[in-house]
C-alpha cells in the first residue's frame, strides 16, 4: 500500500472521530424518566385540586412546581434554584413563557403573605406545568 493511501485512511479516521465527538457533545441527551412515577405524582396533583376548596389551590401549584424541578434535577440541569434551571433548559419547552408564568405564580404563593389565587390561574398554571413535563418526556 502506498503511503498516500495510508495517510488518507488515517485522515478519514481522524475526521470520523472528530465528527462523532462533535455530534455527541452538541446533541440533546435524552433522559429516561420513570414515567409511571411521574404520571402517578401528576394525577395526585390534578386530583387534589378542588374548585370549591381554595385551600387546595396553593398546594397544587407548589407540588406541580416541585415535580418539574425534580425532573430538571434528575436530568442534571445545573442551577441552585428552579429559576436557574429553567434558564438553562429554556430550549426544551414548547411554551417557555407559560412555564415561567406558572413558576412565578408559585413564587408569589411561597413568598407573598396573603397572596390570593383564582381557580382559572391554577388551571392555567397546571396546564403549563403538565406541558413542560410532557416536553421533557417525564409524563
Amino acid at each position: 500500500m502506498s503511503s498516500s493511501i495510508i495517510f488518507l485512511l488515517i485522515a478519514i479516521a481522524i475526521v470520523g472521530v472528530l465528527v462523532f465527538v462533535a455530534i455527541s457533545i452538541t446533541s440533546k441527551k435524552r433522559y429516561s424518566f420513570d414515567k409511571e412515577e411521574y404520571q402517578t405524582a401528576w394525577l395526585r396533583i390534578e386530583n387534589e385540586l378542588d374548585k370549591d376548596n381554595k385551600a387546595t389551590y396553593n398546594n397544587v401549584i407548589i407540588e406541580a412546581d416541585k415535580l418539574l424541578d425534580k425532573a430538571l434535577n434528575e436530568m442534571g440541569v445545573p442551577g441552585k434554584t428552579m429559576g436557574e434551571r429553567l434558564k438553562k433548559s429554556s430550549t426544551r419547552f414548547s411554551q417557555l413563557n407559560a412555564v415561567w408564568y406558572a413558576h412565578k405564580l408559585r413564587n408569589q404563593i411561597a413568598h407573598e403573605h396573603g397572596f390570593s389565587i383564582e381557580y382559572t390561574q391554577v388551571k392555567h398554571a397546571l396546564s403549563s406545568f403538565k406541558q413542560a413535563l410532557k416536553d421533557l418526556e417525564a409524563i
